[in-house]
């Protein structure tokens, strides 16, 4: 899956090749979880932000090429 992160100070990121993510104290975490659609202790970490530091977090349902 793709997720877009905005983030308070009007920055974007575009984060690929993660199937989820979940709050985690502070911090919103995404995670790679071969294409299932739980977190288990399988379950790897590709990026975390503070939570406080975030607009939205949107899902991209089809990405545009360009």
């Amino acid at each position: 899956m793709v997720f877009e992160v905005k983030f308070v100070d009007g920055r974007a990121e575009v984060i690929r090749g993660v199937d989820n993510y979940q709050q985690e104290g502070p911090m919103t975490t995404f995670f790679q979880s071969d294409g299932r659609n739980y977190l288990d202790s399988w379950s790897d970490r590709v990026a975390s932000y503070r939570t406080a530091d975030l607009s939205y977090v949107r899902r991209i349902l089809r990405v545009e090429s360009h």
